[in-house]
């Protein structure tokens, strides 16, 4: 079998089972395998329970398991600035920190000290969504989508390998959530950013999907299909309606 060049993620076989050896031992994940290629934006379906935020905290390091993660061929078992995850949680900033420090933080962490690389990232990132002159704000001046706007500025100026978001809008308002989605949709076309994003929104994962997967229970993958839906995608879009009910089917049946 020939390898793919453009493969920049593979998870094989991997296993989680939390409290291992007790009464309440618990199999989340069974064998679960999927590749990503770069560039490519996967959303990932499914009921609750059913291990997607697990796979991804598998994939970014936090948990331990069985099977293996291969991040360009190298495997990878603890946390690394090449997977950055963004939370759903509006309390990822630290709030004593302004949005400048707390862009800067990891990077410092990551062993930039130099003021101006600082200073050029920091700008860059904020630039990417939209929040250029909030440099000096702290967290409690910010509205949460401007909060979630700022953890992904944060993760995009480490200039990681993958993006990890948990259902980052789930939180929003409606006007709100269409609003980061298109600022996320528009960011990961002009950065070409690979991104795993989790939701339980079908019209999210269309939107934003170029591919789109649905986790059954035990992590298996019941659909996995390329989005072949011309990007911006509405419910007016050709095939929109066919792709939703296919979808819903899968996470219903």
């Amino acid at each position: 079998m020939t390898k793919n060049e453009n493969c920049i993620l593979e998870v094989k076989n991997v296993s989680k089972i939390f409290d291992v050896g007790t009464e309440q031992e618990k199999g989340v994940l069974h064998d679960v395998s999927l590749e990503l290629e770069r560039s490519e934006f996967l959303c990932v379906l499914g009921p609750s329970g059913c291990g997607k935020t697990t796979l991804l905290r598998c994939i970014a390091g936090f948990e331990d398991y069985e099977g293996s993660v291969l991040v360009n061929g190298a495997e990878r078992r603890k946390p690394g600035t090449d997977r950055i995850m963004v939370f759903q949680d509006f309390n990822q900033l630290f709030p004593w920190k302004t949005v400048e420090k707390n862009i800067q933080y990891p990077l410092k962490i990551q062993g930039i000290r130099d003021k101006a690389e600082l200073k050029r990232r920091t700008e860059e990132a904020l630039a990417m969504v939209k929040l250029s002159g909030q440099e000096k704000y702290y967290p409690y001046q910010l509205s949460g989508g401007m909060k979630q706007r700022v953890a992904i500025a944060k993760a995009l100026a480490l200039k990681p390998k993958i993006i990890l978001m948990d259902e980052p809008f789930a939180a929003l308002d409606a006007m709100t959530r269409n609003e980061l989605q298109s600022e996320l949709l528009r960011i990961s076309m002009e950065e070409k950013c690979t991104v795993i994003f989790i939701t339980h929104n079908i019209q999210e994962a269309i939107v934003l999907g170029t591919r789109i997967i649905v986790l059954a229970e035990g992590g298996k993958i019941v659909v996995d299909e390329k989005n072949a839906i011309p990007r911006p995608v509405t419910p007016a879009s050709e095939g929109y309606g066919a792709t939703w009910e296919r979808l819903h089917r899968a996470l219903y049946q």
